[in-house]
């Protein structure tokens, strides 16, 4: 007899190759692990079943839209676009965000201001589940902030799994972890999870590979960041160019990194600054930047995971500069826009 224990991580499994094309069925207790491919010995990332072909209708429609738009773009009597208008994009499955037409403004924008930029285009593709899980984690961090850093610290000390104790949770409270540990395992930001009731905890296999590893380490407040922004730009019909990860070149052969990037209406700058940890040994630098690039206090905006309110008031006024938390994110934005 199966012990329902085990019943949570009990699903089928599938992957696909990326260099052979190869289709392959595995046990289910492979979910969130990377295996050889069988037919040609890459390694490939093994999904559940019905999680993975879910995925991949919702790709196709994706393209399938993204390719009608491109189209249109392209014919003699259509006006050449400025910027990106997310209005017919679902903006947590695109990778028109990465492509080249997409950042042009930005690198115009900085060309005229005497700066050299770099984009990393894969940063902001939204076809994976960084996005969704970033934006599941800011939305409730209060609660899922902690198991955030578990599995941060777990990856650090190179430890196997870590546990999410459920004693001093309410019956809410606790359906929530469980439901976010289920969530982090179809998305492969773990390698399984297990409800121990007996025990009241939940525990997680923490999944090490790279891009996992830098997502709990800070750039899951990042992905939040640009996640909350395009949504207020959606739901507003603004147009705008964005980018993550993007580096600057400037005299003196001095280099910064802008974590979210985005330029409304193909004139305005909007900055916003992810913090997960410690941050104050940065202001000065941020006072800096923003001189620099001559984004006025508003747009220029430091997000720190789980600031006090009042914090955030006291350090506007001393250093010229908006700060905001999780909560606040979004709702300040909002103002501007």
């Amino acid at each position: 007899m199966i012990n329902p224990f085990f019943l949570d991580a009990l699903v089928m499994a599938i992957s696909r190759c990326r260099k052979c094309g190869s289709l392959a069925e595995h046990p289910g207790e492979l979910v969130g692990s990377a295996q050889q491919c069988p037919q040609c010995g890459t390694p490939v990332d093994v999904y559940d079943t019905t999680f993975y072909v879910g995925k991949l209708l919702e790709q196709f429609f994706a393209t399938r839209q993204e390719l009608s738009q491109l189209k249109a773009a392209m014919s003699p009597t259509a006006p050449v676009a400025a910027a990106t208008s997310t209005l017919s994009f679902d903006i947590h499955n695109t990778s028109y965000f990465s492509s080249e037409s997409q950042h042009r403004s930005i690198l115009d924008w900085l060309r005229g201001m005497g700066i050299v930029g770099t984009i990393n285009a894969a940063s902001v593709d939204t076809t994976g589940f960084f996005d969704e899980a970033a934006v599941a984690i800011g939305s409730d961090y209060g609660l899922l902030g902690p198991i955030c850093e578990r599995i941060r610290y777990a990856q650090q000390k190179e430890l196997s799994s870590t546990l999410v104790y459920l004693d001093k949770k309410s019956e809410e409270e606790a359906k929530a972890l469980e439901a976010f540990a289920r969530r982090l395992h179809q998305y492969s930001l773990v390698t399984r999870y297990f409800v121990n009731k007996p025990e009241n905890n939940i525990r997680l296999i923490v999944q090490n590979a790279p891009g996992v590893r830098r997502f709990f380490a800070g750039e899951w407040l990042e992905w939040f960041a640009l996640m909350s922004v395009l949504r207020i730009c959606k739901e507003r019909g603004i147009d705008f160019s964005c980018a993550r990860n993007l580096t600057l070149s400037m005299a003196g052969d001095e280099k910064r990194e802008l974590d979210v990037f985005f330029l409304l209406r193909n004139e305005q700058p909007l900055y916003v600054e992810c913090k997960s940890g410690e941050f104050r040994q940065d202001l000065a630098k941020y006072v800096a930047l923003r001189k620099r690039l001559k984004i006025d206090a508003r747009y220029f905006v430091v997000c720190v995971a789980g600031m006090d309110i009042d914090q955030a008031k006291g350090l506007r006024a001393m250093y010229d500069m908006t700060f905001v938390n999780t909560e606040t994110l979004a709702e300040h934005v909002a103002t501007l826009t």
